[in-house]
C-alpha cells in the first residue's frame, strides 16, 4: 500500500521524504515564469514614480544650491560694506590721534590754534581722499540747489544775492549734494532782483 501511495505521487509530480513531507519535483531544462508580470498601467505608474523622485531630487539640490548662493552673497555683501567702511574710516584715524594729542597738550592758546589748523588741513586732506569737496560760498551767487539762505545782510557794496558770509561749510561728492552750505546773501536795495 505503501507502493502505491509513492506511485500515486510521484506520478502527481510530488516525491516524499523521508520525514512524510512532499516536496514538488521541478522538471529540468523548464523555466520559471514570474507569477506577478506588470500590466502596462502599472509599468507606467512605476515610471512616473521614478520621474517624480528623479525631480523632488532635483528640485532639493536646486533649493540647496539657491540657499548656498543667497548666504554667499550676502557674506560677500557683508564684506563689500566692511571693507568700504574700513577704507572711509582709516583716513580718519590719524586724525582723531592728532585730536587727543593736542588734548593731552598743555600749549598756549596759539600753538592750541596752530595745532587744531594743521588738524583741520588733515581732515580736508582725509575727505579730498575720498572726493568729497566743499562747495563754493563766499562770493559767488546764491544758489539754491547747493545754499541755504539764514538771513541777510543789507549793503549796497555787494550785487543783490552774492553770498557773503558762510556759516556752515556745505559739501558734496563729485556732483551729489551731501549738504548744503549755511550762509547770508547781500541784500541790495538799489538793484533789483531776477
Amino acid at each position: 500500500m505503501r507502493s502505491s501511495k509513492k506511485m500515486q505521487d510521484q506520478m502527481a509530480g510530488h516525491e516524499t521524504t523521508g520525514q512524510g513531507t512532499m516536496e514538488p519535483e521541478v522538471a529540468v531544462g523548464s523555466e520559471v515564469e514570474p507569477i506577478n508580470e506588470m500590466s502596462p498601467a502599472q509599468a507606467e505608474l512605476e515610471q512616473v514614480k521614478g520621474e517624480r523622485d528623479q525631480l523632488l531630487d532635483r528640485l532639493a539640490r536646486l533649493q540647496a544650491e539657491f540657499d548656498n548662493a543667497r548666504k554667499r552673497e550676502a557674506k560677500e555683501r557683508a564684506d563689500s560694506r566692511d571693507y568700504t567702511v574700513s577704507n572711509t574710516v582709516e583716513p580718519f584715524l590719524g586724525v582723531m590721534d592728532n585730536f587727543q594729542l593736542a588734548l593731552k597738550a598743555n600749549g598756549t592758546a596759539a600753538q592750541l590754534r596752530s595745532g587744531v589748523e594743521l588738524i583741520l588741513k588733515q581732515m580736508e586732506d582725509a575727505l579730498k581722499g575720498l572726493n568729497v569737496q566743499a562747495v563754493e560760498t563766499v562770493g559767488t551767487q546764491f544758489d539754491p540747489r547747493i545754499h541755504e539762505a539764514l538771513g541777510s545782510i543789507e549793503t549796497k557794496e555787494f550785487p543783490d544775492h552774492q553770498v557773503l558770509e558762510e556759516i556752515r561749510r556745505g559739501y558734496r561728492i563729485r556732483e551729489k549734494l551731501l549738504r548744503p552750505a549755511l550762509v547770508r546773501i547781500a541784500a541790495n536795495p538799489n538793484q533789483v532782483a531776477d
